[in-house]
């Protein structure tokens, strides 16, 4: 098996390692691999190019935080992303990146109290992740100073260009001193990015990954809402109920694997795990015991199942949901070979629902919601494989060992009756005990995932439904598929799209009437 490069040997030092290893991330991606050399040991800008889920908030953002100072109060990093969702989640990645550094970092977007991200930046910040209005808006109120940078980063740049952003992003730009270091990733390239650099980068360098198709063909996907609380009773229930369940289970860390692994023995199950700091003879005696299927059930990181090649896997089960969506494939890629179908399943809890919708975006595949099995239908399950192996073994004549026992049992003063539900007791008491199983409370996640929008225009500036949907459309290139629920009235109008696109259409008119009232906003519940 190929060697897989580890961050360590990229140069990060120990302060950056220590929260890696504690998400359970020991070997880059191939962009992260490129990119962190280049910005921890060059001086060059940097474009770099892969396809969304790749990692490359991390490659950016590690490298910097190795590189500003701790506990200035200065903003020494400013990130741009194009829509408020995406800003927060890249802050807060690299706040669980930044972990034991005296390092303050925020996102700042619309929606959000000005005076909340006024206190914040006036205590002192080191990085800001913000949307470009406010970013602007924050400038123009001489709330945020960005004239001392040492990194400008643009996150997602085809999408801030296709969104509009170009002149906001050149208008930040004027605010910046010229000695900061320019970084752009994109999933494309774009002749618009390259003329941006030609106007504001220096000496610069294209770090790009060949683009890989993320398919996931043979895999039944579904996903089940629990508590993180309730992940191994729900685990155990989707063993419990297959036939012959064979499969690997994912975790994020390996104190997690651990942790799994041994409340499953507890309960019986035939199981192993698989991480980094396994030995290399452990891990090839675990690995034969599993392909040999004296195990049934195998734990695992991301990093510690590469290299494991079995063909008739019934089952990955995500119990951690992956960062990206290239390791959501790589995890599923598992079951679905030789031509035999597999399922996977995937725990969701209610704050995770927005990262399935963007794995889901980026594979273009669809995820199928379920219920987790019941406690009656597990039991209902286990007696059904009880009788049918009873069945089998009677109809295969394969009891004659056993049948001088059966005589002697038959000879107490009881009925056959009794003595079978006694042997059933004594084999199977704790198994079709319903006790045994604890609830799973239900979870309250907006499946929906879309947002309702307020339009202050409405039959009076000469408005129609269809109108409506043309000018969004026009306007934001999003598709007037995705405009659902238009209600026009006299003096304002509603319409709902997926969150994702909400944020798009919300920033992209509001750049047009900076210092006015939004032409469009989120809809309140008082507005009718």
């Amino acid at each position: 098996m190929e060697k897989l490069l580890t961050f360590r040997e990229l140069g990060l030092t120990e302060k950056t390692l220590k929260p890696l290893e504690k998400k359970g991330f020991e070997n880059p991606s191939p962009i992260q691999a490129l990119t962190i050399p280049a910005l921890l040991n060059g001086e060059k800008d940097i474009i770099g190019q892969a396809q969304t889920g790749t990692g490359k908030t991390a490659a950016f953002s590690l490298p910097i935080l190795e590189k500003i100072e701790e506990g200035t109060g200065n903003v020494q990093a400013i990130i741009l992303a194009p829509t408020r969702e995406l800003a927060v989640q890249v802050a807060e990645e690299i706040n669980s990146l930044a972990a034991g550094r005296r390092l303050k970092i925020i996102p700042v977007y619309g929606g959000q109290s000005l005076e909340q991200q006024k206190r914040h930046l006036q205590r002192g910040v080191d990085i800001v992740v913000g949307t470009p209005g406010r970013v602007i808006d924050l400038i123009n109120r001489k709330i945020l100073k960005i004239d001392n940078l040492k990194y400008f980063i643009l996150d997602e740049a085809d999408e801030m260009l296709n969104m509009g952003f170009v002149e906001d992003i050149e208008q930040i730009l004027k605010s910046t001193n010229d000695d900061k270091r320019m970084l752009f990733f994109s999933a494309t390239m774009p002749t618009e990015i390259l003329k941006i650099a030609k106007r504001y980068m220096g000496e610069h360098e294209i770090l790009a990954v060949k683009k890989k198709e993320l398919t996931t063909s043979l895999t039944e996907q579904i996903y089940f809402e629990v508590k993180e609380r309730d992940k191994f009773e729900a685990l155990c229930r989707i063993v419990d109920i297959e036939l012959d369940f064979y499969g690997i289970v994912f975790c994020r860390t390996k104190n997690d694997v651990n942790e799994l692994v041994g409340k499953l023995q507890d309960r019986g199950y035939d199981v192993e795990g698989l991480h980094g700091d396994i030995s290399q003879n452990h891990r090839e005696v675990t690995l034969k015991r599993f392909k040999n299927k004296n195990l049934n059930i195998l734990i695992a990181t991301d990093v510690a199942a590469r290299g494991i090649d079995v063909n008739d896997l019934t089952h990955v089960i995500n119990y951690a949901i992956p960062q990206e969506a290239e390791s959501y494939v790589h995890r599923i890629g598992r079951t679905g070979r030789a031509g035999k179908e597999g399922t996977a399943i995937t725990f969701i809890t209610p704050s995770e629902y927005r990262k399935l919708q963007q794995i889901q975006k980026i594979t273009k595949t669809e995820i199928k919601k379920e219920k987790v099995p019941g406690i009656k239908d597990v039991i209902l399950a286990k007696k059904t494989r009880l009788f049918d192996n009873v069945n089998s073994i009677i109809d295969n004549g394969d009891a004659e060992n056993f049948l001088e026992m059966a005589k002697e049992l038959m000879e107490k003063e009881a009925t056959a009756i009794e003595i079978i539900a006694a042997i059933l007791k004594n084999c199977y008491e704790d198994e079709l005990d319903e006790s045994n199983y604890s609830n799973i409370e239900s979870v309250a996640i907006d499946k929906t995932g879309k947002t309702r929008l307020f339009i202050a225009l409405g039959k009076k500036d000469q408005m129609t439904a269809k109108k409506l949907v043309d000018l969004i459309s026009k306007k934001t290139r999003v598709h007037e598929s995705k405009l659902k629920g238009v209600e026009v009235y006299e003096n304002f109008s509603f319409v709902s799209v997926p969150f994702v696109e909400a944020e798009e259409i919300v920033e992209i008119f509001k750049k047009d009437r900076r210092g006015q009232k939004p032409l469009v906003e989120k809809a309140k519940q008082s507005r009718r």
